[in-house]
């Protein structure tokens, strides 16, 4: 059975307040049960302290009477003694509403103000030990002192001693009902307080449960339709600073980050198809050609040459989609180690040199005499360069020129290529590293890129720990600068793929 959050809450909120209610209650009226308590057993004390006092002096007095009379008058003097003493006695208790009552040494009742709930005419011995050996020279009870009583009473007893031993012992009664008509009175109080509470409270939490439960509706409501691939909804009207308003605004930045990525994600697979479009429509159209005799035999060599050339870019195409996607992935391993970084950029040039004599163009700044290391993966910083080279070498007119250059700088190392030509524009610059990006849309211009080598610089680079920026004038010059640690890092300066796409212009100053 499906279980709301409102539910759940006003289960939990009623359980808790019903536990501390009840704790509560139990807890008061054990307090009030045990001053209660104290407060009557004092009250007996006090009255059985005067009682003792009272029917001591009274004995006393009658004692001295019955030693001067004749022993045929010593029966009407114990008899009058015993008359005096429970005349004293019942009018304390009357006083007092209490019972009172004494027992010879052996527990046998003598003398009693009132005897309608006594059971028997004699107190058990245990009691009476009890008594006797009470600390304080008083005894407490609340019960029916071992079936002397038919109801329960408060009890203080205490001895009247003769000498050493007890000679009576003298009980004073308060009734154990008064106790529990008022623990009746008491719960009823309670419990229609609690109750009259419980309600309040429950309104107050089912009202502000609608408070919290209604963004959270909204917030359901649009990842539905979101899981249902509406990527342009968004949860409106959450404010405050809240976990609730954290998580609408939480789910609202995930929203535009994956509208985003969906988007990307469709000129992604526009830019491979329009990519891998291309070169197969141009192969197609020449073989097609060559076989029905458009393309005379004279010719079909040159034609054929052309297919292998954009066979191989598609070749190109392909492997740079996977690298993309292992080193993307974290699937490559890098294996960093400290190497001379002249030798990476002056193989590179020499691996080109071929194509830099063809287009007429100018090297400077190549040196074996230097040496700077640094530290990473040699062959990622070898694609590195290369896909650079390549680059410049592109976009570097007859008779111009590619410059390189390394500077040391602190902890890391500064490489710079830069060629002369065209240049790129100002809002160009911030898209040069993104997949796929090529600033002349029509892509006639240079068509055999692709728009990854740019990416997969980037992605190289930061994952040996380096950042990579460019530079321009437009019609003057182009320049990619990129960095390398020149030292081991830390073990918590693991080398990591970045997310940061920010460019810097030749100030420092982001683009």
């Amino acid at each position: 059975m499906r279980k709301s959050i409102s539910v759940a809450f006003f289960s939990t909120v009623a359980t808790l307040m019903i536990l501390g209610v009840a704790v509560m209650g139990l807890s008061q009226l054990v307090l009030f049960s045990r001053y209660f308590a104290q407060e009557r057993f004092a009250t007996l004390d006090d009255v059985g302290d005067l009682a003792a006092r009272t029917a001591t002096y009274v004995w006393k007095g009658l004692d001295e009477q019955v030693e001067q009379s004749a022993p045929e008058g010593q029966d009407s003097k114990v008899a009058e003694r015993l008359k005096a003493i429970l005349g004293q006695v019942d009018l304390i208790g009357q006083s007092a509403n209490v019972y009172l009552f004494f027992t010879d040494s052996k527990g046998q009742v003598v003398l009693a103000s009132n005897s309608d709930h006594l059971t028997g005419d004699a107190v058990p011995a245990d009691v009476l030990a009890q008594v006797a050996g009470a600390e304080g020279g008083v005894y407490h009870e609340l019960g029916k002192m071992g079936g002397a009583f038919d109801e329960r009473f408060y009890v203080s007893a205490r001895p009247i001693r003769r000498g050493d031993e007890p000679g009576a012992y003298l009980f004073v009664c308060a009734s154990g009902q008064m106790l529990e008509a008022f623990v009746g009175r008491f719960g009823s109080n309670f419990l229609l307080s609690a109750c009259l509470m419980l309600i309040c409270a429950s309104v107050l939490t089912m009202f502000l449960m609608r408070n919290l439960t209604e963004p959270l509706h909204r917030i359901s409501e649009a990842a539905q339709k979101f899981g249902g691939g509406d990527f342009s909804v968004r949860v409106e009207d959450v404010d405050g600073d809240g976990e609730i308003a954290d998580l609408a605004r939480t789910f609202n930045t995930m929203a535009a980050n994956l509208q985003e990525i969906d988007s990307s994600r469709g000129q992604f697979m526009g830019n491979i198809a329009h990519e891998l479009r291309t070169p197969m429509t141009t192969i197609k159209g020449f073989i097609d050609g060559i076989l029905d005799g458009t393309i005379p035999p004279e010719l079909q060599n040159h034609y054929l040459q052309l297919v292998s050339q954009e066979t191989g870019r598609l070749a190109r195409l392909v492997q740079n989609m996977l690298d993309l996607s292992k080193l993307e992935s974290g699937e490559y391993q890098v294996n960093a180690r400290m190497f001379n970084i002249w030798e990476t950029l002056t193989g590179v040039a020499l691996s080109a040199e071929q194509r830099i004599n063809d287009g007429q163009i100018d090297l400077e700044g190549l040196t074996m005499d230097e040496r700077v290391l640094v530290y990473a993966d040699p062959d990622l910083i070898h694609q590195v360069v290369y896909n650079l080279l390549d680059n410049a070498i592109k976009f570097t007119p007859p008779g111009g020129i590619i410059r390189f250059s390394v500077e040391k700088l602190g902890p890391e190392a500064e490489i710079a290529i830069w060629n002369s030509g065209q240049g790129i524009s100002a809002d160009a610059l911030p898209f040069v590293f993104d997949r796929f990006y090529k600033e002349d849309k029509s892509r006639g211009l240079h068509a055999r890129g692709a728009g990854l080598g740019l990416h997969i610089c980037k992605v190289l680079v930061n994952l040996s720990g380096g950042q990579i920026r460019v530079e321009s004038k437009q019609g003057e010059w182009c320049r990619f600068v990129f960095t390398l640690p020149v030292e081991v890092p830390g073990r918590g300066d693991l080398l990591k793929l970045s997310d940061d796409t920010t460019q810097e212009g030749p100030d420092g100053r982001p683009v």
